[in-house]
């Protein structure tokens, strides 16, 4: 599991579950396209205090466990996240937009 933040002032465990559907429901997370999103997430980690415990993706959805510190709301985290994947895959795949 997962370990605590600690601060100066004090000490969390806060985990999102995130579920990502990709448009229409198409099957467009292939191998390569999840390697590529493990790379961003680990982007992702360097510069914000987003850590993920785990990143996995079926054929039409993506499962994100981010662990993240209470400043943070939920909606930031989740903004953050789609936004930069989302921008990165459609840069190194382009197919994956066509099918969109």
């Amino acid at each position: 599991m997962s370990e605590h933040i600690l601060k100066r002032h004090n000490k969390t465990l806060i985990l999102y579950h995130i579920v990502c559907p990709a448009k229409y429901q198409q099957k467009v997370f292939t191998e390569r396209v999840e390697q590529s999103l493990q790379k961003i997430c680990i982007e992702i980690e360097n510069r914000y205090e987003i850590h993920f415990v785990e990143v996995s993706s079926d054929e039409d959805h993506v499962h994100f466990l981010a662990q993240s510190v209470p400043v943070m709301s939920p909606s930031m985290n989740v903004q953050i996240i789609k936004s930069i994947t989302a921008k990165k895959i459609f840069k190194y795949h382009p197919e994956v937009k066509k099918l969109l």
